[in-house]
């Protein structure tokens, strides 16, 4: 039986997901949203490039939760968007009840799949929807990492004028403000990449990779990054799918990993099958153990916010 992946949210990031899911015949997606019509427009859509693209998946929309039966994944990209001037409290709270209601109508639907987050705040949406599913914490995992890690990756790239790929970097902690850059781990070919440029021009790129989002937002003035956090979830939907243990940045529940526990934080993570099948401890120096530490107690006070 061909593999299926539910998108919950209709929206840019959600229909980007399920095209870039179907394009690369991974699975067959339900694409799923509260509103009449959309999701089965957009999936109509997709469904329609299929003899250009050559994809052989199917992709159907639905506005009835019940339709994420049988899934083996769940992407979860709904809830408002960033905007400028919200804070990730605000935001926190308006997304947490979407969170709750439509996770545990996932878990009744979905007993077995395997929930990946995208709404944000990211960090603090994927521990509600780990509360709410009742899922042994595998099973539930954030993409924030994926996508910081990403535009890291790309903004060090342009600086050094490389090729993306030859960047190997890993950020960890909240995906936001606080994340933290592993530096010992930022190579370009094996090369330290705090040998290859300045102190004060490597910090401008962190702080630009904190603010990648927000930058965005600013940009379009209305609505959010999109083609990136779509890249990333399904960059995590495919390890899953094909067992490869790959070792990518997840949030994930800590359970005394870089002395921090019972909280989700962006991490190095061996996905597979079962989901999260192993969180790697990295060297990391004391002020980004500390950072990451900091990162995680931003996390909890939001948390008990809400």
């Amino acid at each position: 039986m061909k593999r299926k992946v539910s998108v919950i949210g209709a929206g840019f990031v959600g229909t980007m997901t399920a095209q870039r899911i179907v394009e690369k015949n991974l699975a067959d997606v339900a694409l799923l949203d509260i509103v009449e019509g959309l999701p089965q427009g957009k999936a109509l859509d997709i469904m329609q490039s299929a003899p250009i693209e050559g994809f052989t998946g199917r992709i159907t929309g639905s506005n009835n939760f019940a339709d994420t039966a049988h899934s083996d994944i769940v992407v979860f990209t709904a809830g408002f968007p960033r905007t400028p001037g919200i804070s990730r409290d605000e935001l926190a709270l308006k997304n947490g009840g979407i969170v709750q209601s439509v996770v545990e109508g996932i878990a009744r639907h979905a007993p077995d799949c395997i929930i990946i987050m995208v709404t944000n705040p990211l960090d603090v949406m994927t521990h509600l929807a780990w509360r709410a599913s009742g899922f042994p914490p595998q099973r539930v995992m954030g993409m924030g990492g994926m996508l910081d890690t990403a535009r890291y990756r790309a903004f060090l790239a342009e600086e050094l004028n490389v090729h993306p790929s030859d960047i190997e970097a890993i950020v960890l902690g909240s995906h936001g403000d606080t994340m933290v850059p592993a530096n010992i781990h930022t190579t370009s070919k094996g090369t330290s990449v705090s040998g290859l440029m300045e102190g004060e021009r490597l910090d401008a790129i962190v702080e630009r990779t904190k603010k990648g989002g927000a930058e965005i937002v600013g940009l379009l003035k209305s609505g959010s990054a999109w083609h990136a956090p779509s890249s990333s979830a399904v960059a995590m939907v495919e390890a899953i799918l094909t067992d490869s243990k790959r070792v990518l940045p997840a949030s994930a529940y800590l359970t005394g990993q870089y002395g921090i526990e019972d909280i989700y934080i962006g991490v190095p993570v061996k996905l597979g099958a079962a989901g999260i099948e192993e969180i790697q401890e990295i060297t990391l120096s004391e002020e980004e153990t500390e950072g990451l530490r900091r990162s995680a107690e931003a996390v909890r006070e939001t948390l008990k916010k809400i």
